[in-house]
């Protein structure tokens, strides 16, 4: 496809840039590749495979929005006669016929500002966190508020929007697509395998950093679209984690507070009482919640098994997402720039 090019981005992916690279050289030559600061030789492999490559300024606080910004902007410099441009995470391979599927929709319909398909988790059977992105990127397909990373976007609504919002770590492309359809774009995911991307999340400690991500990431693009028509994007999400997350935390402490004040003036069995009783309401409305959750996306998650999971998880997440929130909240306060919040080995 001559008039479509890609901008990849990365930070130290190792052999998921090769996979993701050699993906694209198959279909295109037009690559740019944008790089934050690796230190695995990630800019040197990019260049061997004929990639042109963006070393952003590392006296710059990294975000993707910011690479990508950078990447499209020295695409259309290399190449002006590029009327689409493919952006592509460098976690993630371009699935053999993707490209055209995408190009023809977007040539089949002119008030398309961006199409996206289906990502797929490469390694889902690797970690019960890999297992929730695979249900994380099961999304409904039609017309949609917002693509993902990966996506074909019509440059011509690209650049008349300025790209993305380079201050924000993450939610960059829900916020750029709520201007493209205030401005009378549509967006589109289509029924289609597009991508396969590689969370490699196995360890508790990279779940509990991208949800932290995720809960700042929430907050921002609401603060920050709160004002606009359609907005405050995620306003819901962020209202949801702070409230379970001080409903439970109050619960359990007035539960504590209740057993010992039970057991230093009756007996100790009733306190212990008052406690498994407290404990176990608690419980049982976690369940009532995680099930409900659970009963929403039991198709998404591909039957109950990985429904329930994905229930019990996501509730879990309403924690770390609510310390993301705080942080924000903090930083808006004293007026400090967000920094990118890494969770990948």
């Amino acid at each position: 496809m001559t008039d479509t090019a890609f901008v990849a981005i990365g930070r130290n992916e190792g052999e998921r840039l090769r996979r993701c690279l050699q993906s694209i050289h198959r279909v295109s030559s037009r690559v740019v590749y944008v790089d934050s600061g690796s230190t695995d030789g990630s800019q040197e492999f990019a260049r061997s495979l004929g990639s042109e490559v963006v070393a952003l300024d590392t006296s710059q606080g990294f975000t993707m929005a910011r690479a990508r910004n950078a990447g499209w902007r020295q695409l259309i410099a290399l190449w002006p006669d590029a009327h689409s441009i493919h952006f592509i995470d460098g976690d993630c391979e371009l699935i053999d016929g993707w490209l055209d599927t995408a190009t023809n929709f977007l040539a089949d319909n002119p008030g398309v500002a961006a199409v996206c398909g289906r990502r797929r988790e490469r390694y889902p059977e690797a970690s019960v966190f890999n297992r929730l992105c695979e249900t994380e990127w099961n999304t409904p397909t039609g017309e949609v508020d917002a693509c993902g990373g990966d996506a074909l976007f019509r440059r011509e609504a690209l650049e008349s929007l300025g790209g993305f919002d380079e201050l924000l770590i993450a939610g960059e492309e829900p916020e750029l697509c709520l201007r493209m359809r205030l401005s009378g774009w549509k967006i589109f995911r289509i029924d289609a395998d597009m991508t396969r991307h590689d969370a490699n999340i196995t360890r508790l400690k990279q779940w509990w950093r991208r949800c932290v991500r995720g809960g700042y990431g929430a907050a921002d693009v609401a603060h920050r679209t709160a004002d606009r028509p359609g907005g405050p994007l995620f306003a819901g999400q962020v209202r949801s984690a702070v409230r379970w997350t001080f409903t439970m935390t109050t619960a359990a402490t007035l539960g504590i507070m209740a057993s010992l004040f039970s057991g230093a003036f009756l007996s100790p069995a009733v306190g212990l009482g008052i406690g498994i009783f407290g404990f176990s309401a608690i419980g049982g409305v976690i369940f009532l919640q995680a099930f409900r959750i659970a009963a929403k996306n039991r198709e998404r998650a591909s039957g109950w098994r990985y429904a329930a999971e994905y229930g019990l998880w996501t509730l879990g997440a309403k924690l770390p997402q609510t310390l993301g929130v705080l942080r924000h909240r903090s930083d808006v306060r004293a007026r400090r720039t967000a920094k990118i919040i890494e969770y990948k080995q």
